[in-house]
């Protein structure tokens, strides 16, 4: 079964079309078509329904795909165990950042990493953590650095981790900004401007306030911390922001209930990461260990 024709089925399984396959394989549409269908033609069964305008499996293709998935990562797999154990790196690392990790951890770690490996070309995304997972799941990179969940599925390792203390915020002219030691109750009558309900950050804070019978008042949710912190500068709310973002611009406010979140690098678990992916990792672990 050609390694190429399995890895043409998943990408447009995965795209949901076949010339954002092609695209993402750099491939002419029909060159992705003929690989597909030199791969049926070898199973003797169709893995695609192409009656449809949207991509549907087959019963036979549904079948066929964990295990093309487990094939790939052990023909990946297998290629990192012959790949010589030199300190000469080289190839192409692929790797998903989240915004936060990309403006605030990121730099230092290319710059050290680029530095001690310049034969390794960096390939780099930026999404929110939630849309990294799922890139991830699709085998289109092979760390990402997000946000840790605590509803992560098994099938991902995490490699590196750090904690990433946070405070809740307001803008030096926000009412909030006067009170000395404000409580949750303080908090609760004024916007909060936090990220979307999905995420690790807005649940830690909206079960404090549960957990003390109070409503929380979220507007304009976005999960761009930057755009949190400037519009909670100007005074339109307060906020829950890491203590790395916190400048002139802000005030802390001295709730007694302390909120915080893990930072970390995955991968998947039935995918062993290379060795410039073993490299990046030991930078990043020796670097968040000895913060600045």
């Amino acid at each position: 079964m050609d390694s190429n024709a399995l890895k043409a089925f998943l990408t447009i399984v995965d795209q949901g079309s076949f010339s954002e396959a092609a695209e993402q394989l750099h491939l002419t549409q029909p060159a992705i078509s003929k690989r597909l269908a030199a791969l049926e033609n070898q199973l003797g069964t169709t893995l695609i329904d192409r009656t449809h305008r949207q991509i549907r499996l087959t019963d036979t293709g549904s079948r066929l795909l964990p295990h093309a998935r487990k094939i790939l990562d052990e023909i990946h797999n297998a290629r990192v165990a012959l790949s010589p154990d030199s300190e000469l790196l080289e190839g192409e690392l692929q790797i998903i950042a989240s915004h936060h990790i990309g403006l605030h951890h990121l730099p230092k770690w290319l710059r050290r990493f680029k530095r001690e490996y310049p034969q390794v070309t960096i390939n780099l995304q930026f999404m929110e953590s939630d849309a990294a997972y799922e890139q991830m799941r699709k085998r289109n990179a092979e760390l990402a650095f997000v946000t840790l969940s605590d509803s992560m599925l098994p099938n991902f390792n995490v490699f590196a981790q750090w904690p990433d203390p946070m405070a809740f915020v307001a803008g030096a002219d926000h009412p909030l900004a006067t009170v000395k030691k404000p409580t949750l109750a303080d908090l609760a009558p004024h916007p909060a401007l936090l990220p979307d309900t999905s995420t690790s950050t807005y649940r830690a804070v909206s079960r404090l306030f549960l957990e003390k019978s109070l409503p929380l008042h979220p507007q304009m949710p976005t999960n761009y911390l930057e755009t949190l912190k400037m519009m909670t500068s100007v005074g339109l709310g307060w906020s829950v922001l890491p203590l790395r973002m916190v400048d002139e611009s802000l005030k802390v406010l001295e709730v007694k209930q302390p909120v915080s979140r893990v930072l970390g690098g995955i991968g998947l678990t039935d995918r062993h990461p290379g060795n410039a992916a073993k490299a990046l990792l030991s930078i990043v672990q020796q670097e968040e260990d000895h913060p600045e």
